[in-house]
């Protein structure tokens, strides 16, 4: 369990790098957002190197921690084995018993009071939690980065669609001019008149003021427009980040929640059945302890006997409801499991190969 907790420190340390790599990122698309106001190019503070750099620090914490989920896995698998362990007498245990099955009996009862397997199942249970909460804080985390620059995003989205009805507006006001300026420049061509020559020249003149500001109006609102795209662009692409990293912290803490499920309906399972045992080897003993004992001790033995059959039908009726319960566990464990080998394939053929460092 050592290797599980350096594993778990790891983590909370891979968390807490993706977290200021995702941080710096919503920072810089933020600060962004607020030099387009200038005009100033915004390139630089939104490039694809950095949305890279963090992609890199989250699949490595990802990988971490479902590495880390795998050896939960594989941890609880060995309870089952402990508790058959449990069940059945050691080799030890049986050889006392040739000489004297109380004792082989009172030594095995003693192994199963002494045995760590709870203190095991809590302390993994316990770190099942902890790897939980930490995913949970980190999908608040990543949740909170989503609106914020949603937020952004929906106010550069507005500004862009003014921006492409602006220079929509100017482009057909140029149209409008470019009539004009050809039956002036016509009519000026023709013109021998000087004085009417002038006039036409003056108008001209005012017109082509009117389309070169149009014109200057157009390069700068495209400039501006062009400027939001890329915003828009970048913001796009760190939203649908955010939301993906998000649906692996969804399917992280699914199967860690299920699997907890599992570890309690195991635990509940193995824990009645050793108790199960318990019982019989009792019954065996109260039988043995009647047909020697006279009759008043029989008949305490037989209200013994049957108060323990009673207990022994109210699990059987319990066991039921167990079983359905953890049939429905089992199931969505099997979902969550599912849904964990899709997104984490390469990691889980790694692990089921142990082929770490091939």
């Amino acid at each position: 369990m050592a290797s599980l907790d350096a594993q778990i420190e790891q983590s909370k340390k891979e968390v807490a790098a993706a977290q200021s790599k995702i941080a710096e990122l919503s920072s810089r698309i933020e600060q962004a957002r607020d030099k387009m106001s200038t005009g100033a190019d915004i390139t630089i503070d939104i490039e694809n190197a950095t949305l890279d750099d963090v992609h890199a620090h989250s699949e490595l914490m990802n990988a971490n921690i479902a590495e880390l989920i795998l050896g939960l896995d594989d941890v609880t698998a060995g309870f089952s084995k402990d508790f058959d362990a449990m069940r059945s007498k050691t080799g030890w245990e049986k050889f006392i018993g040739i000489f004297s099955k109380n004792r082989a009996e009172s030594m095995r009862q003693e192994r199963v009071r002494t045995a760590s397997i709870e203190d095991k199942l809590q302390d993994l249970i316990g770190k099942s939690n902890v790897i939980q909460t930490m995913l949970q804080e980190q999908l608040n985390d990543l949740e909170t980065h989503k609106g914020r620059v949603e937020v952004q995003l929906s106010q550069t989205l507005v500004d862009r669609e003014n921006a492409v009805n602006f220079l929509k507006n100017v482009k057909e006001e140029l149209l409008a001019l470019d009539p004009k300026i050809i039956e002036l420049e016509g009519k000026i061509s023709v013109e021998q008149d000087a004085a009417k020559r002038a006039k036409l020249e003056s108008q001209l003149a005012e017109i082509n003021g009117q389309y070169n500001e149009l014109a200057k109006q157009e390069q700068v609102k495209l400039a501006e427009s062009q400027t939001l795209e890329r915003y828009i662009e970048k913001g796009k692409s760190w939203v649908d980040s955010l939301q993906n990293q998000s649906a692996t912290q969804m399917v992280l803490i699914n199967k860690l929640a299920t699997d907890t499920k599992q570890r309690v309906v195991l635990y509940d399972a193995l824990t009645k059945s050793l108790k199960t045992a318990q019982q019989q080897d009792v019954a065996h003993k109260i039988n043995e302890i009647g047909v020697a004992t006279d009759q008043e001790a029989q008949a305490a033995m037989s209200a013994i006997g049957a108060a323990t059959n009673q207990h022994m039908a109210d699990m059987m009726e319990k066991h039921e409801d167990h079983m359905v319960f953890a049939r429905k566990v089992l199931e969505e464990k099997a979902k969550a499991d599912e849904r964990f080998a899709r997104r984490f394939e390469k990691i889980v053929e790694m692990h089921d190969k142990n082929a770490y460092g091939a």
